[in-house]
């Protein structure tokens, strides 16, 4: 009996029996695409994907504009570790920013790239050249870091509008242009220097809080200074001062 049983019991576990017919129709419309097992749904999702990403992935041109300095601190990662103001300090080592400058332009000069490269190389010389005068010079490093937050400081409608300091920058302008010899010069220029160190002075603070207002502000003041520092400069004899600009 047990046998019989054991017998019966194999018997159904066995895959059931497809007549010829059967498996020919089976294989003319094969299982809906629904039928599909989940490994090779799988399969395919993960190619698609694979495929997705490749399209997605940044071409060479772009990877070789992701890596082009987007601002002018961007050139000099030694100099500017932090990149700008607030999170460096408004005025940058001097003679670091002058030895990093040196370095890029003797590794981008024009003459050394290839022929079909020359005009690129030209312009990013000429980029590198412009970063550079910017962030040495207090006053164009100021209005770079302005016209960065959408703050222009350096158009002539931007003047001062305090009395007291306009009567202070016209007296500066008179002793200038008072000065019989380079000796009349020393008091006014040592004066001066001072309001330049001022202003710097307040620049850096001001950068420093992220206040742009107040930065705008002392900015303009420091344009009068640095153009009566030009005026000096440019001073003759028995001709006065150099042409100031307000």
């Amino acid at each position: 009996m047990t046998a019989t049983r054991t017998q019966s019991s194999t018997l159904s576990r066995r895959a059931p029996f497809i007549c010829a017919s059967c498996r020919a129709n089976a294989a003319v419309n094969p299982a809906p695409r629904s039928a599909i097992s989940n490994s090779s749904r799988t399969h395919i999702t993960a190619s698609r994907h694979l495929q997705q990403n490749h399209a997605s992935s940044p071409t060479p041109q772009s990877q070789r504009d992701a890596v082009i300095p987007q601002t002018h601190y961007d050139f000099f990662p030694q100099t500017f570790p932090d990149g700008p103001p607030p999170k460096a300090p408004f005025t940058p080592d001097l003679k670091q920013l002058r030895k990093e400058f040196l370095q890029l332009q003797a590794k981008a000069h024009p003459d050394l790239a290839p022929a079909e490269q020359k005009r690129q190389a030209e312009a990013l010389s000429m980029r590198i050249n412009e970063a550079y005068k910017t962030l040495q010079d207090p006053l164009r490093r100021a209005q770079y870091l302005l016209r960065e937050q959408g703050v222009d400081v350096e158009d002539e409608s931007a003047k001062l509008s305090e009395n007291e300091l306009l009567m202070e920058v016209m007296e500066a302008r008179e002793a200038i242009d008072d000065a019989q010899s380079e000796a009349d010069l020393v008091a006014p220029k040592d004066e001066n220097n001072a309001r330049i160190e001022g202003s710097v002075k307040i620049l850096e603070q001001t950068f420093a809080q992220g206040d742009f207002e107040g930065a705008a502000k002392e900015a303009i003041k420091l344009r009068y200074w640095m153009n009566i520092d030009q005026s000096i400069q440019g001073w003759e004899e028995g001709q006065g001062g150099g042409a100031i600009h307000h």
